[in-house]
């Protein structure tokens, strides 16, 4: 564009020179020549007049040409006005897309973060609610467990607590107020805690035998119910076995796995219902199934999981109840819930197995 008005500066004064160049020389002829009236005209006039003619075309083809060109760079840079013009319109189209973009995506932005803070803060008041909940569970349990703790820790073989074992009501009792009792072989081991009726009246003499001590000892420093410890090898050998061995052999298996596996039941027969209960194999509740003998069958026994009952007499009942209440003890020993003396622990075991002997050999005492 500059060097267009350049060129037609140029050009313009060029012109001016030679019209300037072109008066002076006329004005020379003039001076110069014949004096007025004479119409004699020297050839140098004649080429000079014809120079100037020519000069006077020249300059004003030049000053077309010029100011054609000058008006292609006009054009042309009209053009190229136009076109950046459009591009900056263009650009500035581009630019308010973005911004209007950009303000979409900062109130997404913004929107998407306050929605995630009001879920955090619900999930942290939902947390925060149920953490309450379970503190609040676990002081209960705890106080449960505590109370319970101090249930066993009162209640013993030797001594049960009727509280924790609802099942040491005479069976007259317990029908008037639930009908009858359906209990585990843990807490239902429970049931008869007589003294045999062969201790005689004067106070017991006892020595320790080190030799079972010793196995105790060795016991329960691993207490484990599946561990075959000599303790535990001895006890199953001389008492649980001799004490659980019927004429039923199969059946008599069946209930011995059933006590160590603490899955047997025993439940009182209510008398109203033992003239026209039937149990399984065409054993009535007039014949125990574990000895074949003919008693009255005041419970009835369930292994496991099974829906078959099993009538029982009171003596198998008591050999029953002398096992249990030996998994019991050792059970209480095994959870760390009984707090007492080695020795009497070990005594009390002791007296345990003399109960199993004394169930084996037909002693057992009555409800009554």
């Amino acid at each position: 564009m500059f060097g267009g008005l350049t060129g037609e500066v140029f050009l313009s004064c060029r012109l001016v020179e030679l019209e300037s160049e072109s008066s002076r020389l006329g004005a020379d002829g003039g001076a110069g020549g014949p004096m007025p009236g004479e119409h004699e005209t020297t050839a140098a006039e004649r080429r000079d007049a014809y120079n100037i003619s020519r000069l006077r075309s020249s300059s004003l083809e030049i000053r077309e040409k010029g100011t054609e060109i000058l008006r292609e760079q006009l054009d042309a840079a009209q053009k190229e006005l136009k076109s950046k013009d459009e591009e900056c319109v263009r650009l500035s189209h581009v630019r308010n897309q973005l911004e209007l973009e950009l303000e979409d995506l900062t109130a997404s932005l913004f929107e998407e973060a306050h929605k995630m803070v009001r879920e955090a803060n619900v999930k942290q008041a939902t947390a925060e609610k149920q953490l309450n909940e379970a503190q609040g569970k676990i002081d209960v349990l705890q106080a449960e467990v505590s109370a319970l703790k101090t249930l066993v820790l009162t209640s013993t073989p030797s001594s049960p607590n009727p509280q924790l074992h609802p099942q040491l009501l005479s069976p007259g009792s317990a029908r008037g107020s639930r009908g009858h009792v359906r209990n585990k072989s843990a807490s239902s081991a429970l049931q008869l805690q007589p003294e045999p009726m062969c201790v005689p009246s004067q106070q017991e003499e006892r020595e320790l035998d080190s030799v079972l001590f010793a196995e105790f000892l060795s016991w329960k420093e691993s207490a484990s119910l599946e561990d075959a410890s000599a303790f535990l090898s001895r006890v199953q050998r001389e008492d649980i076995s001799p004490c659980l061995s019927f004429t039923c052999s199969e059946l008599s298996k069946s209930v011995q796995r059933a006590v160590e596996n603490n899955s047997l039941t025993i439940e009182p027969v209510a008398m109203t219902t033992v003239s026209v209960v039937k149990a399984i194999d065409g054993r009535g509740p007039n014949k125990c199934a574990l000895s074949g003998m003919s008693r009255p069958c005041r419970h009835r026994i369930k292994l496991g999981d099974k829906e078959n009952y099993y009538y029982i007499s009171p003596s198998s009942r008591a050999r029953i109840t002398a096992v249990c209440n030996f998994f019991t003890y050792i059970r209480y020993i095994q959870q760390g819930l009984v707090r007492q003396e080695v020795q009497l622990m070990f005594w009390e075991v002791m007296r345990l197995r003399r109960e199993m002997s004394l169930a084996k050999l037909g002693y057992y005492m009555t409800d009554n």
